[in-house]
């Protein structure tokens, strides 16, 4: 259980490193992020989805939404409970693709991260 959860923080950090000094603008740095969510749903598999991510994002919207609500504060309720919703899609993906996950399959790994590669490559509209 610890290494998996090691593996994830590792797998989160990476991304955050890639995102905040690799890309630089908000479009490439959504384009990237958004290639991670899109995999899943094309997939069908939560293999690159960290579950701990998504439902400590859950629980941090909805603690500060729960603030905001008692604060009567607009300004943080707005933007975390979209943060909940999000949180929430996550883990609703998460339930939804878990059991069609396989996890130990590498040869299926490797054809994904070449498609991945790909589709990095030409763009979300599909012109290189």
């Amino acid at each position: 259980m610890f290494i998996a959860l090691l593996l994830e923080a590792i797998f989160f950090a990476i991304v955050v490193v890639i995102t905040l000094i690799g890309l630089h603008g908000t479009k490439s740095r959504s384009l990237f992020v958004g290639i991670l969510c899109k995999r899943v749903i094309k997939t069908k598999s939560v293999k690159y989805m960290p579950f701990s991510l998504s439902l400590a994002n859950f629980a941090n919207g909805i603690v500060w939404s729960i603030y905001a609500l008692i604060k009567l504060d607009p300004f943080v309720l707005v933007p975390n409970g979209l943060g909940t919703l999000s949180g929430l899609v996550q883990l609703v993906l998460f339930a939804t693709y878990y059991r069609t996950t396989k996890w130990g399959d590498e040869e299926d790994t490797n054809k994904q991260e070449i498609e991945l590669q790909k589709s990095a490559e030409t763009g979300q509209d599909g012109q290189p």
